[in-house]
């Protein structure tokens, strides 16, 4: 028995147009007008086997063998026993209505299974199909689904079980989050033992660092004397090398002092400029200058007179002439200082050529402008002024001295200069690599010895270097031991200043600067205000070539015993 969705049901009333998404037939409703043609012929030629063999579909004839008796519709089918059937005119039948198997409320007459309808119209199923006969249709479908806008089915649908996956995912989620956390907390307490671990760094390299500075003497505040080991050494008991330095003008004449100190309680180094001036007392106790001292006395005496007046041990003395200075630079591969003037070049007898030394910072000196610009003295210019630039030359010849004692011994010996016989090439070479150690490193420092007017040292002036750079205590010659002469300058020449000091100086006397007088003389004046100073008023002016009617008692500068006012009558060549 066929159900309601059978292709063949209510007559030829569908055709097969294609195939829906589940891979079964699709038919349509052939029209009305098109289904009277069909019915017409097949009323007027019927052949009950001619749709027989595969495929036969008794339905095919619109349902006529299958109606009810009594219609005049039914016709038994015949079988073929290899002899034509004979035909069956039952006369011209009225068209069959088409069949909609979607609209049954207006059919009142013939039901598929012989039954009439009974409920009056039914409302239609929305977008029924039909199917190939013998193939079941589709599921009866809900009321609840018929009346939806669209018809789901559970074909649409895919359900994937996961029994225990879900419990067992939620339970690595949340071993998930619980370990992130912790690694999150693990994190943070990392971080803050690494801070509290820098900070404690930092603080042991800052008291580590405070305790260096204390340790070597260098925190500002504290005495330079501080020694290391922790304990404070007293400036005296600092352990102290000392080298003087002499350094001669072969060509232009004169001298120039200086003391090499390597202090290696506190590893500091310096050079001590010593004025001209300073008083010194000789070997008979008579008070000379150390000009003087340097040129009639020589390297042992001179080094005796420092280390009394100074309260030093001077180790040795180390004459250095010009030429030998030049070569030194060269050696060392010339120096870089600054300068603080142009110094002209002495062998060049044009006015207005280029100087041979340039003012400047970081100038680089070749040996003979080195020893141009260290033996340098302007016109009129104090004599500190020319020692200042020789210190700035000896702490660049030491900036680039080789901090290898062997190394700087070479170079010591092939200067190839006579030194003192208490002091070797070897003993030289040691004691200038280890100044060079301090300078290069920033440890050394250049000072300028202060001396009063009349040559001697002041406690109060000379404390911070003879005491704490030295470590000596000044021990100057009383003040009545050598005559005190005060120049003035009223000639209008400047350099006659200079003159009149190099030969008191030469003479024995302590010279006074007392300046430039703001206009000329005519005559010079030779003066004393104490009638014993007479006898040494008529000696400096035998000394400075003047007469003796020049002396007369007057007005005495301040600290001096005989005062010298320089006139145009002053004649330089004479003295």
């Amino acid at each position: 028995m066929n159900d309601r969705y059978d292709a063949g049901y209510g007559s030829d009333q569908y055709e097969l147009v294609g195939y829906d998404e589940y891979g079964q037939p699709v038919y349509r409703q052939i029209p009305a007008q098109q289904q009277q043609q069909q019915q017409q012929q097949q009323q007027q030629t019927y052949d009950p086997y001619a749709g027989q063999g595969y495929g036969y579909d008794p339905y095919a004839d619109g349902g006529r063998h299958n109606a009810p008796y009594g219609t005049g519709q039914h016709t038994t089918p015949s079988y073929d026993t290899g002899q034509q059937a004979p035909v069956h005119d039952t006369g011209r039948q009225p068209p069959t209505p088409a069949y909609d198997p979607y609209d049954t409320a207006g059919q009142t007459g013939y039901d598929p299974y012989g039954q009439t309808a009974t409920s009056g119209r039914q409302p239609r199923v929305a977008e029924q199909t039909a199917h190939i006969p013998q193939q079941a249709g589709p599921p009866e479908e809900t009321t609840e689904a018929r009346q939806g806008d669209r018809d789901y089915r559970t074909e649409q649908f895919a359900f994937v079980e996961e029994p225990d996956g879900d419990s067992e995912d939620v339970i690595d989620w949340l071993n998930f989050t619980e370990n992130r956390t912790e690694r999150r907390e693990e994190a943070k307490r990392r971080a803050r033992s690494r801070m509290v671990a820098l900070v404690v760094v930092l603080a042991l390299v800052a008291v580590g660092g405070v305790g260096y500075l204390w340790y070597a003497g260098k925190l500002p505040g504290l005495s330079s004397s501080g020694a290391k080991g922790g304990t404070t050494t007293s400036a005296a008991a600092q352990k102290r090398d000392v080298v003087v330095v002499h350094l001669h003008n072969t060509s232009g004449g004169g001298t120039s002092t200086a003391l090499l100190v390597d202090n290696t309680t506190t590893k500091q180094g310096s050079t001590v400029l010593l004025p001209n001036a300073l008083a010194l007392t000789d070997d008979d106790g008579t008070t000379t200058t150390l000009a003087k001292s340097v040129d009639d006395d020589g390297s042992s005496g001179t080094r005796d007179q420092l280390d009394t007046v100074l309260g030093t041990n001077i180790e040795g003395t180390w004459r250095l002439d010009t030429p030998y200075l030049q070569n030194l630079v060269e050696l060392v591969g010339n120096i870089d200082i600054d300068t603080n003037t142009d110094v002209p070049d002495p062998n060049s007898k044009k006015k207005g050529e280029e100087p041979l030394v340039n003012k400047g910072k970081d100038q680089t000196l070749g040996g003979k402008a080195a020893v141009a610009y260290a033996t340098y003295r302007a016109s009129g210019e104090a004599q500190n002024a020319q020692l200042e630039r020789f210190g700035q030359v000896m702490q660049g010849v030491l900036r680039k001295m080789s901090s290898d004692a062997s190394a700087a011994t070479t170079t010591v010996q092939t200067l190839a200069q006579i030194l003192d016989p208490s002091l070797t090439d070897k003993d030289l070479g040691t004691f200038l690599a280890r100044l060079a150690d301090l300078a290069k490193g920033g440890d050394y420092k250049t000072a300028l010895l202060p001396v009063q007017t009349d040559g001697t040292l002041s406690a109060q002036t000379s404390s911070s270097v003879v005491k704490d750079i030295l470590g000596g205590t000044a021990k100057s010659p009383s003040a009545g031991s050598a005559v005190r002469v005060s120049v003035q300058n009223a000639t209008g020449v400047k350099d006659n200043t200079e003159k009149a000091r190099v030969v008191l100086v030469n003479g024995g006397y302590t010279f006074l600067e007392g300046g430039t007088a703001s206009g000329t003389q005519p005559a010079s004046k030779v003066l004393y205000s104490d009638a014993s100073d007479k006898e040494n008023a008529t000696e400096v002016a035998k000394t400075l070539g003047l007469d003796a009617k020049d002396v007369t008692k007057g007005t005495v500068g301040s600290g001096a015993d005989v005062s010298v006012v320089l006139g145009q009558d002053y004649k330089p060549s004479s003295s």
